[in-house]
């Protein structure tokens, strides 16, 4: 299995138990059977790796890395140290993918004109507030001008979900960035950019992803991603876009309309009037997809947790990252007086 067709299909797993094994069958399922399919387990505690196991006894094609290090980034590199294939496909543990998935990818891959390809990324959830959330994560309004969420023709891209890549431009670029705990894929899909090759996104290539189930954890999520976006910025300052500052500039504004309504609470709900107007407009629009006013009720809440945690996880990694360099400038002042 070392010839030009194998595919090396990576699948990076820590406490993923529920949704590992729908995850590989889908993989095993492909319509391109030659594959190389490695599972990467962060130090699981729970029954992750057995799952992953008993899959391997019934498919010879899995492999199972165990990598003490819950850090995706690393898993994805130690992955690629061990990839055979020519062409490398990310899957996500908790998602699943259609039988044709890694045949379009391959398709558009041998073109020679990509230096990566992806599709869509659709929420899939089974609770009421997760639904909601798939929906507003769906949403221009809820995720910008992201196309992997929404996109429904073929382009050229600057980011691609659960990307597809060559294996040797992967190894020329050091993989991914172990140094971010968050926005991986982003950064190397600029990087990629940067060394002047082009990413696609082809909307047949459709990958559903268990999003999360409740507006509490929704939070935690973006918040952690707006954390990360931060070390992007500071590696590349250049792959800002203005969907990635809205946020953090919309929390500033809200801490201000909450400072104006300790006074007065009048001018407090004039400031923020128009985002509660696209927020409310925005969830009647999206609503249709949903089934009572159960869901339906969830939209506002899902948006708002998208929006505030992403812009105040990004405020938290900033002032996080300035005093680590704070701190380690004062190390540094500290030795250079002791001649160290």
């Amino acid at each position: 299995m070392g010839g030009s067709d194998l595919v090396t299909v990576v699948v990076p797993a820590a406490d993923e138990e529920r949704f590992i094994g729908r995850c590989l069958d889908s993989v095993c399922a492909q319509e391109h059977t030659e594959l190389q399919i490695l599972v990467v387990d962060g130090g699981s505690t729970d029954r992750t790796a057995e799952v992953v196991r008993q899959r391997a006894e019934r498919d010879r094609r899995i492999e199972l890395l165990s990598h003490p290090r819950r850090n995706i980034p690393s898993s994805l590199n130690l992955a690629l140290r061990h990839a055979r294939g020519r062409w490398l496909v990310r899957v996500d543990a908790h998602s699943t993918i259609p039988p044709d998935y890694v045949a379009l990818a391959v398709e558009r891959l041998r073109e020679g004109r990509w230096g990566g390809v992806g599709g869509r990324k659709d929420g899939d959830a089974t609770s009421a507030a997760g639904r909601a959330i798939a929906v507003a994560m769906g949403s221009k309004l809820g995720v910008g001008n992201s196309l992997y969420h929404h996109g429904t023709r073929e382009q050229q891209t600057d980011h691609v979900a659960f990307g597809a890549y060559p294996v040797p431009l992967l190894k020329e670029l050091g993989g991914w960035n172990e140094r971010i705990t968050a926005n991986e894929d982003f950064e190397l899909d600029y990087r990629i950019r940067e060394h002047g090759h082009r990413l696609l996104f082809d909307p047949r290539m459709r990958i559903a992803w268990r999003c999360r189930e409740s507006t509490a954890e929704l939070f935690r999520q973006y918040r952690r991603y707006g954390a990360g976006k931060v070390d992007v910025a500071l590696l590349h300052p250049r792959s800002i876009s203005p969907r990635h500052v809205m946020p953090p500039a919309f929390v500033l504004y809200a801490a201000l309309a909450a400072v104006r309504g300790v006074r007065r609470p009048e001018v407090a709900l004039a400031m923020v009037a128009p985002y509660l107007l696209a927020v409310g407009l925005e969830s009647v629009r999206c609503g249709s997809r949903l089934q009572g006013m159960h869901e339906r009720s969830r939209l506002p809440l899902a948006f708002a947790s998208m929006h505030l945690g992403w812009g105040i996880g990004f405020w938290l990694g900033l002032v996080q990252r300035l005093g680590v360099r704070r701190d380690a400038g004062q190390v540094g002042d500290a030795s250079d007086r002791l001649g160290t």
